[in-house]
C-alpha cells in the first residue's frame, strides 16, 4: 500500500513546533511564581526583549493578540478612535476583541497595510468634535501580514509617530513579525520600535516558540499593561517553562529567519507569471506570500483542497486569495516541492 506524501505545512509560521534543543531548555528551566515576580526565566526574558527593543521594560504575555488587546486598553478609551492600516490583524483577526473589551472603533486607511504621516493626519479625528469619536490611538502592524509580510517603511512610521505625538495621540507597534522585518530590512528591533509609545513581539511565529509574546514600553505603560493582563486572564504562575523557550529562540533561531525569506522567494518566484496567478513580487519581503486566482480558474477553496490532497497545506482568503508562510519547520527542498505541487493544480 503507497504511503501518502509527507506533509508540507504552509498555512502559518504558528505552526511550527518546540525542537528537541528548546523543549530540553523548557525542562530544564528555572521557575518561580510569577505573579510575585519571582520567576527568573520569565524576568530574564522580559529584561532581554526590552533591551532588544530599547525599551526600559517588558512583560510577557500568553499571545499577540492579548498584546494587542492590552496596548489598546492602555492607550485608548471607550468610544475612541484607533486609526490602522488596511487589513489589520487586530481589527480583522481578534473576534471584535477591541470593540468588546475596550470599546474602540477602528478606521482603516492607507492601501495593503502600509499607510503614510499625510494620510494619518487627515483620518485623525480631533478631540471635542461635536459628532465625530476622538483619535487616540495610531496602531502599525510590522510586517503586515495581509499586505504579503510587507515591512512597513520606517522613516514613514517615524513620520507617522511625530504626527501623532503632535496631535496628542498615543503610537503602537503591532511586532507580531518585527523579528522578519529587522531581518529583512538590515535596521535594528530597536530602531523599528523606538518611535512608538508602546511595542510588542510574537516569539510563536518566526523564532519558533510554542506560546507566547512580549509587550516593551515605560515603566509606567508596563506597569498598568500587568493589572490589564490580570484583568484579561493572562497572569500566569510558573510560567519560565514557557519563557525559556523564548530565552532559547533569541539565542538560537534570530539569524536563520534569513532562510524563510528566501524561501518564500522561491515559492513566489515559481507561481509569479503562471496564467491564473496574480502575485505581486514587491510584496514578498520576509516570509509570507499571498496571491490571487483569476476568475477564470477555479477559485481559492478548490486550489487549497486539491493542494491538502497533494500534501501540501496553505490558506484560502475568502474566495481567490491564497495565503502560504515559510517558517523554521519547513526547508528549502520542501518549499521547493510545494512551488511544483501549486504549479502543477494552477497549470491543470
Amino acid at each position: 500500500m503507497a504511503q501518502p506524501p509527507p506533509v508540507i505545512d504552509l498555512r502559518s509560521d504558528t505552526v511550527t513546533r518546540p525542537s528537541q534543543a528548546m523543549r530540553a531548555a523548557m525542562a530544564n528551566a528555572p521557575v518561580g511564581d510569577d505573579q510575585y515576580g519571582e520567576d527568573p526565566s520569565v524576568n530574564l526574558l522580559q529584561e532581554r526583549v526590552a533591551a532588544l527593543l530599547g525599551k526600559p521594560a517588558a512583560l510577557f504575555v500568553p499571545s499577540g493578540t492579548m498584546a494587542n488587546q492590552i496596548a489598546v486598553k492602555l492607550l485608548a478609551r471607550p468610544g475612541d478612535d484607533v486609526i490602522v492600516g488596511q487589513t489589520a490583524h487586530m481589527m480583522w483577526f481578534e473576534a471584535g476583541a477591541a470593540a468588546a473589551n475596550s470599546g474602540v472603533q477602528f478606521t482603516a486607511i492607507g492601501h495593503g497595510g502600509t499607510f503614510t504621516a499625510d494620510e494619518f493626519r487627515a483620518a485623525a479625528k480631533p478631540r471635542g468634535h461635536i459628532v465625530l469619536p476622538p483619535t487616540m490611538l495610531v496602531a502599525i502592524e510590522n510586517t503586515h501580514n495581509m499586505g504579503g509580510g510587507l515591512v512597513f517603511p520606517q522613516d514613514e512610521a517615524v513620520a507617522i509617530c511625530g504626527t501623532a505625538c503632535d496631535l496628542g495621540i498615543a503610537s503602537y507597534l503591532d511586532g507580531a513579525r518585527l523579528f522578519n522585518a529587522a531581518a529583512a530590512s538590515g535596521a535594528s528591533l530597536a530602531a523599528l520600535a523606538q518611535p512608538f509609545d508602546l511595542a510588542s513581539v510574537a516569539l510563536s511565529k518566526g523564532l519558533g516558540c510554542p506560546v507566547g509574546s512580549v509587550l516593551a514600553g515605560s515603566a509606567a505603560l508596563i506597569a498598568e499593561a500587568v493589572t490589564a493582563r490580570r484583568r484579561f486572564g493572562g497572569a500566569l504562575r510558573q510560567s519560565g517553562i514557557l519563557a525559556a523557550a523564548g530565552l532559547y529562540a533569541l539565542d538560537h533561531n534570530i539569524s536563520r529567519l534569513a532562510d524563510d525569506h528566501s524561501n518564500a522567494r522561491l515559492l513566489a518566484e515559481r507561481l509569479a507569471g503562471l496564467p491564473g496567478v496574480r502575485l505581486d513580487l514587491a510584496t514578498v519581503q520576509s516570509n509570507i506570500v499571498i496571491w490571487e486566482m483569476t476568475p477564470d480558474v477555479p477559485d481559492a477553496a478548490i486550489i487549497v483542497a486539491r493542494a491538502k490532497d497533494a500534501g501540501v497545506l496553505i490558506s484560502a482568503l475568502g474566495g481567490r486569495g491564497i495565503r502560504a508562510v515559510t517558517h523554521m519547520d519547513v526547508s528549502r527542498e520542501q518549499c521547493r516541492q510545494a512551488a511544483d505541487v501549486l504549479r502543477s493544480i494552477v497549470n491543470g
